[in-house]
């Protein structure tokens, strides 16, 4: 199963270059893989697959085949497979970013394989949300339209929105159950009034994905992605994901029984069924056939969801079969309907005449896929729709009435369906503009008639279809009818004469331009509009652009929610231990006096100078405390960090502009005061109040044979809590993105591949110490500074690499040895300016940064790979010739990952904060020297 996924992500990451190769055409060559996942499918019917993720967290990639999952692994590999050949055709050569749809549909589609496959509830949430995304950016493919832009967020916020409230509810199940694996939740429910807000946060995430009242509304708006989106994510995928989960809880919510399971049918029934009516409803007010299929989409969602709700082996078994019976027909038909756009240009049922007479291909393609839409034989629409009804009929008095909306639903869609094709195919002389057929391809039928070849095939073999889908029903109390596609009569099939008889009726009296219920999102609307003028109070009330007013309300918040709990915590009188030696207080004491001294500094320079007195000054107290690698890593922190504040002052005036009054000077007093306060009481609580061992009392332990080193320090952040060292440096590669787009502001410089100025050659009698040398203006160059530079440059490099070599048994380590070839960086710009800098790393730093992560992240997941843990480091001693005995840490390679962050962190500040800011000077008073010249970074 890791396999499958990991080739759709190999697949979607090489999409672009296929289709940049191939034009359409590439979407031949993806389409393979799905159609290998629906091989897949068919040769395995079951099966369970576990990986062990993060054992201490109980996480695990488990994956599992049971016949719900299987009918979906069917459906999204073999429609999606269908689709891709669909792409093929239907999109034109040269189509603006075809080769980004490629990759996000094909990426979606291991999404999808991952959701419902996923036997870990934190898992299955995981590539829930993944779909989330990359529906977004499917539906918004064409960016520059309002409609898509507008459509995407819709759905993006809709279904984010229940996927967190469905995630509060998985982690109430996993929690109580003391792990997150289906099996496992299934045997231990909670009792009560638990269970019941985890079945309505869940039906909350069930309910927003499939679009059921009341979120309907995000569906028909995103009728607005490319026709193979809406084929695929609307009919056949992500939509029946909502429906997936309904019916994967119901056997164990419904077997729990009590104020939950009502609370379950309640909801679904209820709430689908009034889906499935007002969808149903407004689909027969559609004039644009894409729309109308919508709101068709939207009522067999809510008639799905309230039959899996329902909760009886029938209802289930019906279930399964409707669920298959509508991927296949509304997917043929959202196909159909792109046929129909492409060669007329329009989707106004009002403007297209004789598609009936003049493409007849195209008719006896969407009349089978219609026919099983409205439920007539000899589709599988017609044998689902019968075993609903008999299940319904079979659950005494609550089935009836539900099976009264189903009914009234029902005529419904005979009467949408019959709407689709009179607007589709029939012929109507007084039609305005009317547009007929015109290059209708028999190639892009290829996929509809395929779909709806199979809904047909399998209405004829609903009889095997039954055997493979009744394990799933019988999960459920009580039995049920055997699937067929001719039961003889009874009330079935006369329910299913009147329901035809009627529909028809019903759209035969319906006026044809009576303006009809569009269930939009007003509510919504209102929502979001309440939000926004929220966010404006608050943003106006507390962004002011005071830097002082943000510190002092963060310490405020941190005083306010802090205080309390330290004083309710208070163990009592405990002792104070203020130092091990006497020698501490003389460190501690000149970092009093360094704080004391910066608060009413003057000047800019000199204020901070005393705030990295006290970051020194703390080093020195790690020193002290028997912890040199601490103290080193403070030291250079503290270095790069006043080198960094030192080049934004260059741009600041000297002085402070405006000194605070009396009162904003006392008010700055009491919550420095008060913050200390607080601060020192909590870490002194935290000591003090322990009752349980500490963990890191193990670490000693764990060194040599879990990180095959002897620093414990360097073996605790690449081994063993190295999934926060991971954490971490992304947090760098985000802090470096973010301060390069706030001083790269140009678009052409937001990628720093712009051009970079470089010098040229130094004259041949100029006695020059470093490269760019020349290029640095005789008043500020300094030629004691070139000399030390030149000398002292390799040798700090150098120095660089041993510390990231050694790290793993003395102090150092990657970022360590990271600071200190950023100093060296540091020290060429110092000595030789921008251009010093260009010719000393003649690289990108975006490049060095995503280097890095793409180092540290490929460690991680090459353990896995392997068989291991991710971020699993194995440790081997290898006999290399000449060296002799080598002992290796796998765990280096991380560490070298985490050494090119922060030289690719301290690059960046250095190009944006030094040399850019340099270049915008230099280009306000004098033109760029004659001696330079601009070159390609590459």
């Amino acid at each position: 199963m890791l396999m499958l996924l990991g080739a759709h992500l190999v697949a979607a990451l090489l999409a672009p270059v296929l289709v940049r190769l191939w034009g359409p055409r590439a979407f031949y060559l993806l389409a393979a893989l799905p159609a290998g996942v629906f091989g897949w499918a068919v040769t395995h019917r079951s099966g369970e697959w576990v990986q062990p993720w993060v054992p201490g967290l109980g996480l695990s990639l488990a994956f599992r085949v049971d016949t719900l999952s299987w009918l979906l692994v069917l459906l999204v590999g073999g429609v999606g497979a269908l689709v891709l050949v669909y792409c093929a055709r239907y999109f034109a050569p040269g189509t603006a970013g075809l080769g980004r749809f490629a990759a996000v549909f094909t990426g979606f589609a291991g999404a999808m394989l991952g959701l419902v496959v996923s036997d870990d509830l934190l898992l299955m949430y995981m590539f829930w949300e993944l779909t989330t995304v990359l529906s977004y950016l499917l539906i918004g493919h064409t960016g520059e339209a309002r409609p898509n832009r507008r459509a995407a967020l819709q759905a993006l916020i809709v279904t984010t929105a229940g996927g967190l409230a469905m995630l509060v509810g998985l982690v109430i199940l996993g929690e109580h159950a003391g792990g997150y694996r289906w099996s496992q939740v299934a045997v231990a429910l909670p009792d009560g009034p638990l269970l019941v807000v985890a079945v309505v946060l869940i039906l909350i995430g069930a309910l927003s994905k499939s679009a059921v009242f009341p979120f309907s509304f995000w569906l028909p708006a995103a009728m607005a992605a490319p026709t193979p989106v809406s084929a695929y994510l609307h009919a056949a995928s992500m939509v029946k994901a909502g429906v997936f989960l309904v019916a994967g809880f119901a056997p164990m919510i419904v077997a729990a029984g009590g104020a939950a399971a009502t609370v379950w049918r309640v909801s679904a029934v209820g709430l689908g069924l009034v889906t499935m009516l007002v969808g149903g409803w407004a689909a027969l007010f559609q004039n644009d056939l894409k729309l109308l299929l919508a709101y068709g989409t939207v009522s067999q969602l809510g008639l799905l969801t309230a039959v899996f709700g329902f909760g009886t082996a029938g209802a289930a078994l019906a279930g399964t079969a409707m669920l298959f019976a509508h991927a296949l027909f509304k997917a043929a038909l959202f196909l159909v309907v792109g046929v129909i756009d492409k060669a007329a240009g329009t989707r106004d049922l009002r403007r297209l005449d004789e598609w009936g007479r003049r493409a007849p291909l195209l008719v006896m393609v969407a009349v089978p896929a219609a026919l099983s839409m409205a439920g007539l034989p000899p589709a599988i629409g017609f044998a689902g729709k019968e075993a609903v009804f008999a299940a319904l009929l079979d659950a005494g008095a609550p089935g009836r009435l539900v099976l009264a909306g189903v009914v009234a639903g029902s005529v419904l869609t005979v009467a949408y369906t019959a709407r689709f094709l009179w607007g589709a195919f029939a012929r109507r002389p007084a039609a305005g503009n009317a547009v007929g057929p015109s290059g209708v391809g028999g190639s892009l039928l290829v996929a509809p008639a395929v779909l709806a070849a199979a809904g047909v095939a399998a209405g004829f073999g609903a009889g095997r279809l039954d055997r493979v889908l009744s394990p799933y029903a019988d999960g459920f109390r009580g039995s049920a009818d055997h699937l067929a596609l001719w039961h003889g009569p009874g009330v079935p099939l006369v329910l299913s004469v009147l329901v035809v008889a009627a529909g028809l009726l019903l759209f035969r009296v319906l006026p044809a331009g009576l303006a009809g219920p569009r269930p939009g999102g007003r509510g919504y609307e209102r929502v979001m509009t309440g939000t926004d003028r929220l966010a404006v109070e608050v943003t106006g009330a507390t962004q002011r652009g005071s830097l002082p007013f943000y510190l002092a309300l963060i310490l405020l918040m941190l005083i306010v929610t802090a205080g309390p709990a330290m004083v309710a915590g208070w163990p009592g009188a405990t002792a104070v231990r203020m130092w091990e030696t006497p020698l501490h207080l003389l460190p501690v004491a000149v970092l009093i006096v360094a704080a004391v001294f910066a608060v009413p500094a003057r000047r800019r320079l000199t204020a901070v100078i005393l705030v990295g007195v006290t970051g020194y000054a703390n080093a020195v107290v790690f020193l002290l405390h028997g912890a040199p690698d601490l103290a080193l890593t403070q030291f250079l922190v503290e270095t790069v960090t006043l080198v960094m504040v030192v080049l934004v002052l260059r741009r600041l005036p000297g002085h402070f502009s405006q000194r605070p009054g009396p009162w904003r000077r006392r008010v700055r007093v009491g919550i420095g005061v008060a913050v200390g306060t607080v601060m020192a009481g909590v870490g002194h609580l935290a000591v003090s109040a322990r009752q349980a061992v500490p963990v890191s009392q193990a670490y000693p332990e764990l060194v040599v044979p879990l990180g095959g080193g002897h620093n414990i320090v360097n073996v605790i952040l690449v081994d063993i809590r190295a999934w926060d060292t991971m954490g971490e440096v992304a947090v760098l590669v985000a802090v470096a993105t973010g301060v390069a787009s706030l001083i790269f502001r140009r678009a052409e410089r937001l990628h720093r591949r712009g051009p970079v100025e470089t010098p040229t050659d130094p004259p041949r009698d100029a006695p020059v110490w470093l490269m760019a040398g020349h290029t640095v203006e005789a008043g500020r160059r300094s030629t004691m500074l070139e000399v030390v530079t030149r000398l002292i440059f390799h040798v700090i490099m150098l120095l660089s690499v041993y510390l990231l070599l050694t790290g793993h048994d003395t102090p150092g380590g990657g970022f360590t040895g990271g600071l200190v070839a950023g100093l060296a960086l540091t020290v060429r710009y110092l000595a030789g300016g921008r251009y010093e800098l260009a010719a000393a790393a003649p690289v990108d730093a975006g490049a060095v940064l995503g280097a890095g992560l793409l180092v540290a992240v490929g460690t991680g997941a090459g353990a896995l790979v392997l068989g291991g843990q991710v971020l699993q480091s194995a440790v081997l001693d290898l006999h290399v010739p000449l060296l002799g005995e080598v002992h290796v840490v796998t765990s280096t390679l991380f560490d070298i990952g985490v050494y090119l962050i922060v030289v690719g962190l301290v690059l960046d500040v250095l190009r944006s904060l030094g040399a850019e800011v340099d270049r915008h000077a230099a280009a306000a008073v004098t033109p760029v020297p004659a001696s330079a010249r601009k070159e390609e970074l590459v």
